[in-house]
């Protein structure tokens, strides 16, 4: 232990940054004890729905032309960035390549890049016929290291599917290092390096200063950010109607959700938390809130708003908060099999259990940071915008083959909306809604 201790004492004598990373780890500690410690029914009680005029929905809704114009016209003035988080690698599936290279094998489209991709050369050719702009959307997409290079590569080698390759800006979000169960030792590797993972979609933040991303966004013009992830077969990507519901509200951060209907569902839900916007585990309420309807609409829960990692920024919030952001996000704790050496035996550790702690930021932390009259809520149907790709061919959702069939289902609804009818059971229809 002392020689451990002693390259520990070494590496962190002269680095700040590390040591206050140590406190703030203990924090997170204390933190997540008292969560365990107290009841639902105590973590409950700073819980309510977010109010009405913070809310609105998709579904059979009249405004949405309006916000559709609105989105439109900040597009046609290149007023509108994308920010995609691909940092993480289709483990889950079998593959050790990012997960935006991944074929949920429909015939047209070989990857999740190029559905996506194809959807902004469609929407920007919109843009041309409608308002005889030519636009070119900034295109920011962060990475890991894990995945930076074959994302690279990849959008290279298929000419970024017919978008500028001056559209993107493709940046690493930073790392952590792992630490010991007790949170207060770096975990090392035989060469004495520490080992890092990835900071979490948290770490968005810090990477958009750290690569200047901010500054190449207001060198643009940008006023408006949609951010999404690369696992959302059905995401909208700088969805007009989205943009225009931020706009006319004067909303300075928005979120999509889609509707929870199962009291038991296991999902992070969109709520205030002590008069502040926030996202909570399902855990954190109770039975009896879980179970409770809408007192407008008791076909409806009350708490429905399922969090989808989706959002609108405006450019201001990064002007204003980015520094504050990064400061002051906490620090999540995940209790992990970490491979490592131990220096007093002079052996590799692999363990069979969990014996180390992986650090991590929530994207969603600077909810509670947003004036509850600047935040919006824009709920979305289910089946037209959040089909996210996250397990194995053996799990029963959010597979490969729930997003094939999910993306031909959507496309499949919007052809026949048109008048055109198409036959059960076909196998390729890839339509685009711009």
């Amino acid at each position: 232990m002392a020689t451990y201790q002693k390259i520990f004492d070494d590496l962190t004598s002269q680095d700040e940054e590390y040591l206050t990373l140590l406190e703030k780890c203990q924090y997170a500690l204390k933190d997540l004890q008292i969560s365990l410690n107290t009841s639902s029914e105590a973590l409950a009680e700073s819980i309510k729905p977010l109010p009405p005029s913070n809310i609105e929905s998709t579904i059979n809704n009249p405004n949405l032309k309006e916000f559709e114009t609105l989105g439109l016209d900040a597009l046609s003035k290149n007023e509108v960035a994308i920010i995609l988080m691909a940092g993480g690698q289709g483990t889950r599936l079998g593959s050790k390549d990012p997960k935006g290279l991944y074929d949920i094998k429909l015939q047209k489209y070989k990857s999740l890049f190029e559905i996506q991709l194809k959807s902004v050369l469609n929407l920007q050719n919109t843009i041309y016929q409608k308002y005889e702009a030519k636009i070119e959307i900034p295109f920011y997409i962060m990475t890991s290291p894990a995945t930076y290079q074959k994302t690279h590569d990849f959008l290279v080698e298929n000419s970024f599917f017919g978008l500028s390759k001056d559209q993107f800006k493709i940046f690493n979000q930073g790392t952590l290092p792992a630490l010991n169960k007790e949170g207060d030792k770096f975990l090392l590797s035989k060469e004495k390096n520490f080992i890092q993972s990835p900071d979490g979609n948290g770490g968005l933040y810090k990477a958009i200063k750290d690569n200047h991303v901010l500054e190449d966004m207001l060198n643009n013009g940008i006023k408006h950010i949609h951010m999404y992830c690369v696992d959302n077969v059905l995401v909208k990507i700088a969805d007009p109607v989205f943009i225009g519901y931020a706009i006319k509200n004067n909303f300075k951060l928005c979120t999509k959700s889609v509707r929870k209907t199962d009291p038991s569902e296991k999902v992070g839900l969109i709520v205030t938390k002590n008069g502040k916007p926030a996202v909570i585990e399902y855990s954190e309420i109770n039975n009896a809130m879980a179970e409770s309807a809408d007192s407008n609409d008791s076909s409806l829960l009350q708490y429905r708003c399922a969090n989808i990692v989706n959002h609108y920024y405006h450019i201001s919030l990064f002007e204003n908060y980015l520094n504050s952001w990064i400061e002051r996000l906490p620090y999540h704790i995940a209790f992990k099999k970490i491979a490592c050496f131990d220096f007093d035996t002079q052996q590799e550790i692999v363990p069979e259990q969990p014996n180390g702690i992986k650090l991590e930021q929530f994207i969603f932390d600077v909810f509670p940071f947003v004036n509850i009259e600047e935040f919006g809520c824009l709920e979305v149907s289910r089946e037209e915008e959040f089909s996210p790709l996250k397990n194995g061919l053996d799990a029963d959702n959010s597979n490969p083959v729930t997003c094939k069939q999910d993306f031909l289902n959507r496309s499949k609804k919007w052809i026949n909306e048109q008048g055109i009818s198409v036959e059960d059971g076909i196998e390729e229809i890839s339509v685009y809604e711009y």
